[in-house]
């Protein structure tokens, strides 16, 4: 109740002062020149050079950015079978995007250049045109509705991934600051799990259900291992607060919500390998040592140690801000061959060798 009285309050108090700023306005009305407040031919034909003036600042600008940062190298380099897909369906909105903000900005600009008031000019005009708002109204429904039903499509393609014997099945777990990953072992089945089981004196760090035999031989791992060419759906908790699974080279997104399970599925097709030798990782990578190397000359100089250099690695990012230490929230996803997949997995520990015996 408090609250809402001091808000009225100070509402009251704003519509006094406003009040009394216009009471002020009018005592001094008769103390001001004979100037009307109505803008002349020239101050309209100033307005209009600058209009155009405007027009020419966002194109130069929007120039400028296309030839300096516009090679999106993102848009060419997707891992997963579905990528491309998502690719065509960015690319084609994107283009649609900046042609009808180009001619709406330039027809915005232009008429209110051409059309400036003048001296006894009037201006052209009609009450309505059923024909017109037709067009104007019919060509974005149509144009916003194939947009949808594509995006639609493709996110059904992608959600309906099915649990095949040849569909690997991983639990990435969030909590505030780190991502743990989870395999289902030879049975390809997880084990049942709840927040409520943790228990760090045996380093049950993600509350299996000890009693579960499918929880048995599930692995926890710090690291993403993935096989190129099999499908890998990803099941996702949290332990704490809202999180965003975010694998951009993979085009896959997915919130981790705590009290219930998300997933998200699909096929990675570009071993890390290859995608190190891929141009314009090439190029990006070549680019970021150069900005490290220039940095350590100053650390080096400064008696601090210099930068590693960087190499390029696959990411699992977190795209929701979850806290103060969310920029490092982050999980190395390494994608290679079957044969080098199933040798890293064979080594390591399984959750009952890797509880601690009391």
């Amino acid at each position: 109740m408090t609250a809402l009285l001091t808000i009225l309050v100070l509402v009251f108090i704003t519509i006094a002062i406003w009040q009394m700023i216009k009471i002020f306005d009018l005592s001094q009305a008769k103390n001001k020149s004979n100037d009307t407040g109505v803008a002349t031919d020239k101050d309209n034909s100033i307005n209009g050079y600058l209009m155009m003036g405007f027009l020419a600042f966002i194109y130069i600008i929007t120039i400028v950015s296309f030839v300096k940062w516009g090679d999106l190298p993102l848009m060419s380099n997707s891992a997963s079978a579905h990528g491309p897909g998502i690719d065509k369906l960015m690319i084609v909105s994107m283009v649609l995007i900046f042609t009808v903000q180009t001619l709406t900005q330039f027809l915005l600009h232009y008429y209110a250049f051409k059309y400036r008031g003048e001296k006894g000019k009037k201006a052209v005009f009609f009450s309505d045109s059923a024909k017109l708002e037709f067009i104007w109204t019919a060509i974005p429904v149509v144009t916003l509705a194939g947009l949808i039903l594509w995006g639609l499509f493709s996110w059904t393609n992608i959600m309906n991934v099915e649990e095949t014997d040849d569909t690997i099945v991983i639990e990435l777990y969030a909590q505030q600051f780190n991502w743990k990953a989870r395999y289902a072992g030879e049975d390809n089945t997880l084990g049942q799990a709840n927040v409520r089981l943790i228990n760090l004196d045996n380093a049950n760090i993600l509350g299996l259900d000890e009693s579960d035999p499918n929880a048995q031989d599930d692995i926890i791992t710090t690291e993403l291992h993935l096989p190129v060419g099999r499908p890998v759906l990803f099941k996702m908790r949290s332990q704490d607060v809202l999180h965003s699974a975010y694998m951009p080279h993979f085009r896959a997104q997915m919130n981790c919500v705590p009290g219930m399970i998300t997933q998200f599925g699909f096929t990675p097709t570009v071993t890390t390998e290859d995608m190190r030798q891929n141009p314009d990782m090439i190029d990006k990578v070549q680019r970021i040592n150069k900005i490290r190397t220039e940095k350590s000359k100053d650390l080096i100089a400064k008696g601090e140690e210099g930068l590693e250099r960087y190499e390029f690695d696959y990411l699992l990012l977190c795209n929701k801000i979850c806290g103060k230490s969310h920029y490092n929230m982050q999980m190395k996803i390494v994608v290679e061959s079957e044969e080098d997949y199933k040798a890293w997995l064979s080594t390591q520990k399984l959750f009952k060798d890797s509880l601690v015996k009391n």
